[in-house]
């Protein structure tokens, strides 16, 4: 098996074509998190309160939500060189109205149309990978995929600090500008249309309870913190509800349309054990994931009192090696398959988070550099083979789905680990008796306890992975 896959080379043509995908993708992911250290400028140059800034995140997320979920029907309905040139337009303008807006209401409208771009590229890079890559050297491509998926938001923080630290706030969109014009104009010159373009009519109503429904879960997701705090607006059980009975509506239509092939997002993978084995561990890894991201640095500068700058020393490694990993892994995949690298990969996952247990207001400041690094190590094991076993279950005609189904359980479990870390973090912290610091310590130990169970369960499926079917075997899994 070596043998003969070290002998499958990617055509010159479409190696092009992955490249320019792989930069665009790269530098709308870098987007996602290299304002989040700019927000205090932000709010102090357009008078905003931090309620206010947030919005600049908050809008971001439920804007990709929205339409990470009828990209399926988008990469159908339009052929992938026009989807390209729309998602890069899209970024692009955004970066041009972000860059020039005078006011927090421009600077909104500029972040929520990056937003609507960013949501299209990833579905749309996946579903070029399945068109294009042969499947004896996908993993390795998926692995290169993965340096996208960890490196960019890793980075992200660390170039927007360099930056903000002899320019403004606006050069976070300047600099980016010409990164994406040039990356658009290539992409509109090299790469061609690998897909036939089908009419599907679009299904307004599928729209209107996919917006509802999705947007009302990643908003009542993220409002727990807030709530916990006390600080949110409204109950976060009033949008998760109504985000709960629109996403059910939005399944049982879904369900009605793809018997005519008309779904706005087709959920015939799950007919596939193996995509949806994979889809509920990658839930479970990202949920670990974004939650250790969003508590490593409240508690390292809140209880150890280690400096921002620091603490993204700490963490900038771990997101590297993810990074760096995410080939070697590849060509390990392509290999010895799946299983062998997703449950070591689980065990050093669960390790990791039972380690981040221990954490308290005594833990030397190096032991979170060096648990990090294990974290993100298990991860690279997880992540690429899971990319892979998931699109690679999937008929080829319902790759754009597969790949949309991807993106909305990535967004969907990103907020929820957000929130399940934060809430837990913030009511074991209000209720304890301790002081500040030792009450924040106790709060971290117990989200990190949760998401180390939840990790550890996670072995269970890991070991139930198993490679895809055959292309005519995922064929006959359309059959009703």
């Amino acid at each position: 098996m070596t043998s003969s896959t070290e002998q499958i080379r990617l055509d010159p043509r479409n190696k092009v074509v992955l490249t320019v995908l792989l930069v665009s993708t790269f530098v709308v992911f870098l987007n996602e998190t290299i304002l989040g250290v700019a927000l205090p400028q932000i709010m102090e140059h357009l008078h905003i309160t931090p309620a206010t800034g947030q919005w600049l995140s908050t809008s971001y997320m439920l804007v990709m939500a929205i339409v990470i979920p009828t990209t399926g029907f988008l990469l159908q309905r339009f052929s992938l060189r026009r989807a390209y040139i729309l998602a890069m337009s899209l970024f692009t303008v955004g970066t041009l109205i972000g860059a020039l807006a005078p006011d927090f209401s421009i600077l909104l409208i500029a972040r929520i149309v990056q937003a609507a771009g960013t949501a299209i590229m990833m579905p749309l890079l996946m579903t070029n990978v399945m068109i294009l890559v042969p499947e004896a050297i996908r993993g390795k491509i998926m692995g290169t995929i993965s340096i996208v998926m960890s490196v960019a938001p890793a980075i992200g923080p660390a170039v927007s600090g360099l930056v903000l630290s002899v320019l403004d706030w606006r050069w976070l969109f300047w600099l980016v500008l010409p990164i994406a014009a040039v990356t658009l104009l290539l992409g509109s010159l090299r790469i061609s249309s690998v897909n036939e373009p089908k009419d599907i009519p679009v299904d307004a109503l599928s729209i209107v309870l996919s917006a509802l429904g999705f947007s009302g879960l990643v908003y009542g997701l993220s409002s727990f913190a807030d709530a916990a705090r006390e600080t949110a607006v409204v109950s976060p059980y009033l949008p998760l509800s109504v985000g709960v009975v629109f996403f059910a509506l939005f399944i049982w239509r879904q369900l009605l349309l793809q018997r005519e092939d008309r779904a706005l997002l087709d959920l015939r993978p799950f007919r596939s054990n193996e995509f949806t084995i994979a889809i509920v561990l990658m839930a479970v890894f990202m949920m670990s994931l974004f939650g250790v991201a969003i508590l490593t640095p409240i508690y390292a500068q809140n209880v150890l009192g280690v400096t921002a700058l620091a603490t993204g020393l700490f963490l900038l490694p771990g997101g590297l090696i993810m990074g760096f990993m995410g080939p070697v892994v590849g060509r390990l995949y392509d290999r010895h398959g799946g299983r062998k690298l997703i449950v070591p990969g689980t065990f050093a996952v669960a390790a990791s988070l039972w380690s981040m247990v221990t954490f308290n207001e005594h833990t030397w400041p190096g032991w979170i550099l060096i648990v990090n690094v294990v974290l993100s190590l298990g991860l690279a094991f997880i992540f690429t083979p899971l990319f892979t076993v998931s699109m690679s279950s999937v008929p080829p005609q319902l790759y754009s789905h597969g790949s949309a189904v991807l993106g909305t359980v990535q967004q969907l479990a990103g907020a929820a680990g957000t929130a399940l870390f934060v809430t837990i973090m913030t009511i074991v912290s209000t209720q304890s008796q301790n002081s500040a610091v030792a009450s924040l310590a106790s709060g971290t130990q117990a989200a990190f306890l949760c998401g180390a169970i939840i990790s550890t369960l996670a072995l269970i499926p890991a070991m139930l992975v198993r490679q895809p079917a055959t292309p005519d075997t995922r064929a006959q899994e359309l059959q009703p």
